[in-house]
Order: structure tokens, then sequence, then C-alpha cells
């Protein structure tokens, strides 16, 4: 795949409030490109010198409000990485209605909502879909946060084709477990005991790094 340059694109990345999200901006602007950062609390960024942070629910608000937005304040779209996400844990006979609802519209249709939001401001640009390696070696005790990962894996690999004519990039990176805190943060259920994750800073590194170089795909064992 042709490589792609990185220098004076604006992106959007969701989730960038995070640990991972927050090094995928920072690495991206390493780059020379030109960053809007979102997430649920835009304080909580992991950057204390972030300027352009911009408060956004995906659970609750409006995704062409945001695509909008974005546009008038970096001046244009050309790309985007999903980085925001929620987890869930325990036996799926105890997950609440509740529980199930979240993890589907944070993971999985309100991602696709703003995917369909952006197209005709990113036509020649990118999005990056962040679903990780449950989407290849679905869990016990994690069934629906693995389904819905692995459903916007699935619809990420599909646009990939269906939007080749409008050339837009999509990329799908399904890294292994990474010391971000999320298990800590669950909405519901408590984390089994997990090995010790990857380098947050060596993740993010690597994920800007295919994008830059045309990747399509990225595989939790490509993170080795």
């Amino acid at each position: 795949m042709p490589p792609i340059d990185l220098s004076g694109t604006r992106v959007l990345v969701l989730g960038g409030s995070g640990e991972l999200g927050t090094r995928i901006a920072g690495e991206l602007r390493s780059r020379g490109a030109s960053v809007l950062a979102t997430g649920r609390d835009a304080r909580r960024s992991g950057d204390p010198t972030e300027s352009n942070m911009l408060e956004y629910d995906l659970l609750v608000d409006d995704p062409a409000q945001l695509i909008e937005r974005t546009v008038e304040t970096l001046g244009g779209l050309d790309g985007v990485v999903n980085a925001a996400g929620v987890v869930a844990f325990g036996p799926f006979e105890t997950l609440s209605d509740d529980a199930l609802n979240e993890l589907v519209k944070t993971n999985f249709t309100a991602p696709l909502r703003l995917l369909r939001e952006a197209i005709p401001h990113i036509e020649g640009g990118f999005w990056v879909s962040i679903t990780g390696v449950v989407a290849e070696q679905p869990v016990g005790g994690m069934a629906a946060y693995s389904a819905v990962k692995a459903g916007l894996s699935a619809a990420t690999k599909a646009l990939a084709r269906e939007l080749r004519r409008k050339k837009i990039h999509l990329l799908d990176a399904r890294p292994p477990h990474t010391e971000t805190g999320l298990a800590t943060r669950s909405i519901e259920g408590s984390p089994p005991a997990l090995p010790t994750g990857l380098d947050p800073d060596r993740v993010a590194r690597r994920i800007v790094e295919a994008l830059a170089a045309g990747e399509r795909e990225l595989a939790s064992t490509q993170f080795a």
C-alpha cells in the first residue's frame, strides 16, 4: 500500500483524553499533523499541556455536530482515529441491559455513525479503528465486549473495500492487552488477573507507524 504523509493532515482522535488516545495524538503531532482530541472528560487528558481538547460523549452527543465542529476548528478534516471504548467483565448471564447497551453503542454503533458523518470530509484521507486482540481471540467473561470489537473489525474491513473509490484508507489495529488503565474503569464487573500489558507509548507509536506506512491491518502479533 502507498505510504501516507501525515504532515499537514487534520485529524480527529476519539478517546483522546485516555492513555492510548493521548499518545496517539502526540505521535500524530510529532509527524506534523494538527489534532483535535475528544473525551468524555476533557480534563482527564493525559497531557496537561493539551489545549485542543473537546468534551464529547459517544453515548449521547450528536456525531454530525462533532464533525462540523472539528471541520470548523481544524479548517477541514483528513482523518479520524477511534481510540475510544468501554469494557465490562463477568459471566454473560449476569450482564445488565444497561451495560450491554453501553458496550454496543460506545464500541460499535457510535463509531460507525460518526464514520458515516465523516465520509464526505475525509475523501482521500483515513480512518483508524482500534479494535484489539479480542476481535481475533474472543475471551470468556468478556463475551459482549469481544463481540462488539469483532463487529467493528469486520465493518472496518468491509468499508475498506467499499470506500476505495473515495480513496479513504481504513486501518484495523488490534493491539494485545495494553497498560491503559481501561480494565480498572470497567462499566460493570471486576477484571480477572491480567498479565502485564504492553507499553502504551510503544503501541501508539506502532499504530501511527502502520498508518503512515499505508497498512490496512495491524494484527495482535505485529505488536511484538
